[in-house]
Order: C-alpha cells, then structure tokens, then sequence
C-alpha cells in the first residue's frame, strides 16, 4: 500500500526533521509504529506520506514515493486527500469550520460528493466514533478529546485508504485515549491501512503490528511488535523511548512538599455562554513552593484553573493567600508565568536565544547557558523557534518560563512532543524549582509526574475532588488511577 524507495530530504534552511535513503514497504490494513527521539523524522515521514511534502513544506525530495500506487510527487495535493486522511497532533490546525458538523462534512465537500452522499458519511462516521452527541456543537467549546474525535470523524467521512496521525495523545486523557483507541480498532476492521507516529507507547501495544524506530533520519530498527513488547525498560530508556506499561512506573524518591502553604479562596469563573461555572473552589490549601500535578479528564477545567490562578481571566472571583497576604488578579498576573498547550502562539522572536532573553528580568548570561545546556538548545540558538520540530519548541517555552524569575509557573501539558529523554531532563528541571517557587503542571503523563511532583489536585466538573501528597501512598493511588483509568475507565471519585 505504501512504498517508499530510497528516499531523502531535507528541510529549507532547516538542520534537523531530514530524512536519509529511506525505503519502507507498508502492506494494506497494516498498523505501523512510528517511533524515536524529538527531531528524528517521524513527522517528515508522515509528510511524505500524505502530500504535504513536497507541496506544502518545501525542500530538496529524492528518491520515490507511492501510496495505493499514486506517485506521491508528481500528484496534485487533492488527488493525495482522497486517498490519505490525517490527524496532526493539533487539531485545531486542522479545522476549517466554526461548528462540528460543518467541519465533519468540509472534507466530503471538497470531493465534490452529492449533498445526500455527504449527509450519509457524516452521520456513518459519526454513529461509528460514538460522536453524535457532538454534532451541532461549535468547535471552540470543545474540550481536547473531543476536538480530536472531531478530526478522526472529518477524516473518516472521506472514506481514505490509509490514515496518518502525528502525536495524537498528546492533550488527551485516559477517557478519550480509551476512545481513540476504539476508533484506529474500527479502522483496523475496515482494513484500513495506519501510521502513528508517537512517543506515548504503552496505548499501543494491542493496536500495531510493526514498528519502526527512527534515528537521525535514518530507519535503526524495523521489527514485529510483539518482538518490542520483549524490551525491557533499560533498553527503552537507551533508546530514548518511553515506557510500554504503566503498571511498571518507577517509584522515585521524591522530596516532600514545603510546609508552608498558599490558600485559594472563593475561586470561581463562569464563561458568559456556559450555564454552570467552569470553575468553583471555595476554599482549597495547596503547598507554597511545591511541584504540584493538576489532573483530571478533558473539560474538567484545568485549563480554566491554570488562567484564573495566573490573573489571566478578567471577571474571576477569588483571591491568592500566600502566607497571610492576598494576592489579587492584577498581583497574580505579574508574578505568574504560563507555558500554554499550544506553544506557538507564544513564540515571538527570530532566534531561540532572542526569545529565551525576551522574559528575562536580568542580563545573567550564565543562568541562560545552563538552561539552554540543560534542555539541549544550545545548537539552536541561532534558529528560528518556528523552525523547530514540535518538541523543541516546547524546550523553548520551558526555558523561557525558567529564566523569566516568576513566584508562580503553571505548565499546560509541558511534555507533549517530548522524547525519554528530554521529559527526564524537563522533569529533572521541574523539580529543581521545588521550595523556591510554585509550579503547577497540567498534564496527562504519569511518566512526568512521577519523576518531578510531589502534590496531586484533582479537578473534576471544576471542582477539586482529591487532594494529596505524593508519598508512597499517593502514588500508590496515582499508579491505580493511571493502570486502571486506562483499562477500565475509572473516574477520579474512584481512584
């Protein structure tokens, strides 16, 4: 179905991303595993794959690509569309439309099919992904899970041969993780052809066939995947992979949260369309100074959490205690510092290093090399930041975050697009901050928590429902949650 033969390339102006002599033969209804460290090709692969290079993304292509016999080079981008469906890991890049069912039908539009061919699609596509209570919803109020089910579904109703998803767990939580498994099972059934390029591996143990462990451009590792399932933990970590099971996560040895605290009172935020508010905490204590993990599923509100706690929201209601002084919106704002989901929209500068001084209360030059050190951006720091592969620009705004000198550091999702070893270094970081500021980290990855938090806040419909230090009791509770959340779906009144 997919056959690449001797190909390479090689990004404008780019110095990683490049591809060399790759030939790949993927047989139909096969499901591939795309794996390898931040900057490896994965992505450029998936470009291949479904047109965007060469006729989005420019560079020098050799070699030949087909997919279902289609000379991939020499097709217009739309020919490819018919035949490739993709998923990014941002979905949002992805939509056209203001409303779920438009965007559903967008792609079968494009085709040119018949309005009640289209009707038929979207409404099989969406019975099919168990998304009809999503259809008529406008995409803005979506939670991350569910705009991801929005952009399989738009992909789907364009009935493709083969479909391409690039880090699709990243945002999403265990519930909706669960949901996209179901999903790439039914495209499995169909006969479908599936490549996935990931870092988070222990979701797709049951689901692929093959994997593919990509090095510096180049295909390292070609083998079944019930021969990787036989890879201990050490040669994971060697490989710069993450962990194939979540039952195996490490109990580190985790400093205790400061005994000092920081009080939330009268939290509370309502959006001006939403009927119930998206945030409600009447009173809550929290360590000052710890390395706070804030979990919960998609649209429980950690998102909202995170802004009102940085001043960012305008009408929020509460206030800060630190100690016995009241911190207002307007004094949060100023000591607060977020690294958003979506880090592009807060890279701003021509070069990696400009932008790293850009939040930089001081001239401290040696502060600056040892966070570029830390995090591996010292080769970078001549690049443009949007040049850079998806996990290296999220070394960027951690490092921009860590130098900017703030009390208070939330990170939404701080390891998405990151490799073993760079969310080792990243948590390694994190948790260095512990007793000199407070940092949140909103995040779905286990494998990060363990490693650098030492306090769980729960937040379910809003609300906080757990509350917990991360001693060898709660993580005993964070492993049950993460273990059997995943098999079973439990929610975190159970856990």
């Amino acid at each position: 179905m997919i056959d690449l033969h001797h190909v390479s390339f090689h990004y404008t102006n780019a110095a990683s991303g490049s591809l060399r002599d790759i030939s790949l033969q993927v047989e139909r209804g096969k499901c591939v595993l795309l794996c390898g460290q931040s900057g490896c090709g994965k992505t450029t692969l998936t470009r291949l794959i479904n047109g965007l290079i060469p006729h989005y993304y420019e560079g020098e292509l050799s070699g030949k690509v087909t997919v279902g016999g289609l000379d991939i080079k020499n097709a217009e981008l739309y020919e490819t569309a018919r035949l490739v469906g993709s998923v990014f890991q941002n979905p949002r890049s992805q939509f056209f439309c203001v409303d779920t069912t438009g965007e559903i039908a967008f792609g079968c539009e494009n085709l040119g099919l018949p309005p009640a061919e289209i009707d038929r699609r979207v409404a099989l596509a969406t019975r099919e992904l168990h998304a009809t209570d999503l259809l008529g919803r406008s995409i803005f109020h979506l939670s991350g899970g569910e705009k991801q089910k929005i952009a399989c579904a738009s992909v789907s109703a364009m009935g493709p041969e083969v479909f391409v998803l690039d880090e699709p767990t990243s945002n999403l939580d265990i519930r909706a993780i669960r949901d996209l498994k179901d999903t790439i099972r039914l495209w499995k059934a169909q006969g479908k052809t599936i490549l996935i390029a990931e870092h988070r591996l222990y979701w797709l143990k049951e689901l692929c066939d093959r994997v593919i462990y990509l090095r510096e451009g180049r295909i390292a590792l070609d083998i079944p995947m019930a021969e990787f399932c036989g890879y201990s933990a050490g040669t994971l970590a060697e490989l710069d992979l993450r962990t194939l099971s979540l039952a195996a996560l490490p109990q580190k040895k985790i400093q205790p949260p400061p005994a000092e605290s920081l009080t939330l009172r009268g939290y509370r935020y309502a959006y001006p369309t939403g009927r119930s508010p998206a945030l409600d905490i009447p009173q809550s204590s929290l360590p000052k100074g710890g390395v706070i993990a804030v979990l919960g599923h998609n649209g429980a509100g950690k998102s909202t959490f995170s802004k009102c706690l940085c001043g960012l929201v305008k009408h929020q209601k509460g206030v800060c205690v630190c100690g016995e002084v009241p911190y207002s919106r307007r004094r949060m704002l100023k000591k607060s510092y977020m690294v958003m989901q979506d880090v592009n929209h807060q890279l701003f500068c021509e070069s990696v290093e400009e932008e790293l001084r850009l939040g930089m209360s001081g001239e401290d030059q040696a502060e600056l090399e040892r966070v570029m050190s830390a995090l591996e951006l010292t080769s970078f720091r001549e690049r443009h930041p949007l040049s850079l592969s998806g996990g290296q620009k999220q070394r960027v705004a951690i490092a921009s975050a860590l130098l900017a000198g703030k009390e208070f550091l939330v990170f939404d999702e701080p390891t998405s697009g990151l490799d073993f070893r760079h969310m080792e270094q990243t948590a390694g970081l994190l948790a260095s901050l512990g007793g000199k500021q407070t940092v949140f980290i909103v995040t779905h990855d286990p494998e990060l928590i363990v490693r650098c938090c030492n306090y769980v806040l729960c937040l379910e419909q809003g609300t906080i429902k757990e509350q917990y230090p991360l001693d060898e009791a709660g993580l005993n509770r964070l492993r049950h949650f993460f273990e059997y959340g995943e098999k079973e779906g439990i929610s975190l009144k159970r856990s």
